[in-house]
């Protein structure tokens, strides 16, 4: 499967959510490529420091991509690995719209605040436009809060499925990234491996 991390609202947390998911499922055996299509390059620094400080943990293939061999790079990868992640600017560039359109599946973090929600609609307007599947994630919610009513109420009138599990705020997501791992392989009893192991199983139940 080809999953296309995607948001055009800055700092909404793409990478975290890419690098945590590949990690998870490299960890569970599967064969994962991570695609790195962003300027910053971070899902890239992050599989580099998986190969350097963690050498003995489930390899993860790592390709930084753009322009015109997209297309073509993320259908082989997709023939040779069980999962492709892939992480894209915050622009709606050309590259952006390529990995939207080789998805089976569209991941948008969103995090539960009024102008994160109200940024989201531009990035589900694009995936409507190219007629993909979609799943919103809330990401970096208050841990042991509440969504306000009124929040959630705004989240739905986006139109589009929302996941049932949420990314809580906390400090082992950001930790593990450190040396190119997840959170359920530093830490897999932690409350935030929990979050990240039923996120994937959901993924997986979303594309059957």
């Amino acid at each position: 499967m080809i999953l296309t991390i995607a948001q055009q609202k800055g700092g909404a947390g793409k990478t975290t959510l890419a690098a945590q998911l590949a990690g998870c499922w490299a960890a569970r055996g599967r064969r994962v490529a991570v695609v790195d299509i962003d300027d910053q390059g971070s899902l890239a620094r992050w599989a580099g420091w998986r190969a350097e400080r963690s050498p003995n943990r489930p390899a993860v293939t790592m390709r930084a991509l753009s322009g015109w061999r997209l297309d073509g790079e993320l259908a082989g990868l997709g023939r040779e690995h069980d999962v492709v992640i892939v992480d894209t600017p915050p622009e709606a560039e050309n590259d952006a719209r390529r990995a939207v359109r080789a998805a089976d599946l569209v991941l948008v973090p969103v995090q539960p605040n009024p102008f994160d929600v109200g940024a989201t609609r531009p990035t589900l307007d694009l995936v409507r436009a190219e007629r993909r599947q979609v799943l919103l994630v809330l990401n970096r919610v208050a841990p042991r809060a509440r969504l306000a009513q009124a929040m959630i109420d705004a989240v739905a009138e986006l139109g589009a499925p929302v996941a049932a599990t949420r990314f809580a705020n906390r400090t082992g997501f950001a930790a593990s990234l450190l040396d190119g791992l997840a959170v359920s392989e530093t830490e897999p009893r932690s409350a935030a491996a929990q979050e990240l192991e039923a996120l994937a199983d959901e993924i997986e139940r979303s594309l059957g």
